[in-house]
């Protein structure tokens, strides 16, 4: 059952990190206007089952006003918010908490923070750090999301088989992090690579939304355009199976999406997400609607 709508509020932002699963950087487009938020909230009512919105990117305070108008929306439908930000705009404890007040007053259910190396090497210095401090200070619901990159590591370190390499880390091998960290890591044979391990593809409990009107079941992973098809109807006839790139993926995985398009890709992949990854910006251009947009797969 849907409960959870992801806004990426924006694709631009003020880094353009390696790990990035949509690609998002300074020169990026794409940003929601305050119309088409509240046409999103009135859609939102119709579905009857979300009860939680987040706002992302990109790098959502990058349009502030924008960001404070749609909490503000997502309260008066008496729905939970939430953010995930970087923090670039905390200089100081005493500047985070001035952006952080407006935000405090409307309200929010979970207000993330993404503070790691791949954003700043200052450690407790760092904006990420900063900002998650003012937000514990000012009492918000605040989490840091810390992600480390990719290492090679002994499988008999985590389970695996003895004297075969694993790789570690939190990094997931899609959009920017497919193309940028899977160098020298351990590949598997791809016809090994035969579940999603990460979406619950047959029933989404979220989607992701964009301004071009993208419902992405997984970054770059569209169920149709909801500025041509309302929201609540792309989610009430949601056929996986009938998906052409969903189904495949539901009944094996990415190696059963190679195999069902007879895809020429690499012998080997890091991990399902890369195997995925490759072979839908392969399809891409068969498939434009469905595997959307193309700003996820850097195009």
């Amino acid at each position: 059952m849907l409960t959870g709508i992801h806004v990426l509020l924006t694709y631009q932002c003020t880094f353009e990190c390696d790990h990035c699963f949509l690609h998002c950087g300074p020169r990026c487009e794409s940003t929601f206007t305050l119309r088409q938020l509240r046409d999103l909230m009135r859609d939102i009512k119709k579905i009857g089952t979300i009860d939680t919105v987040y706002f992302e990117g990109g790098e959502p305070f990058l349009f502030y006003a924008v960001l404070l108008a749609g909490l503000r929306m997502v309260r008066e439908a008496g729905l939970q918010a939430g953010i995930v930000t970087n923090g670039y705009w905390a200089t100081s404890e005493e500047d985070a908490e001035q952006w952080l007040r407006p935000i405090l007053e409307l309200g929010i259910a979970d207000f993330s923070v993404s503070d790691d190396e791949f954003h700043s090497s200052k450690g407790d210095a760092s904006p990420g750090a900063i900002a998650y401090r003012a937000a514990k200070k000012l009492g918000l619901p605040c989490a840091r999301i810390c992600i480390a990159p990719p290492v090679v590591v002994p499988a008999s370190e985590v389970g695996g088989v003895k004297g075969q390499p694993v790789t570690g880390g939190s990094v997931l091998f899609k959009g920017r992090a497919a193309e940028k960290l899977t160098a020298g890591l351990p590949l598997r044979p791809w016809q090994e690579l035969t579940s999603c391990p990460h979406e619950e593809l047959a029933a989404p409990e979220r989607v992701h939304v964009d301004a071009y009107g993208n419902v992405q079941v997984c970054q770059g992973l569209s169920i149709g355009n909801m500025w041509k098809t309302p929201l609540s109807k792309l989610v009430r006839d949601y056929d996986a199976a009938g998906h052409p790139i969903i189904g495949p993926l539901i009944e094996g995985g990415p190696a059963r999406l190679v195999q069902r398009f007879g895809l020429d890709i690499a012998d080997a992949c890091v991990d399902e997400c890369h195997l995925c990854y490759m072979a839908r910006k392969t399809l891409l251009p068969d498939f434009p609607e469905y595997l959307a947009p193309p700003q996820v797969y850097g195009l």
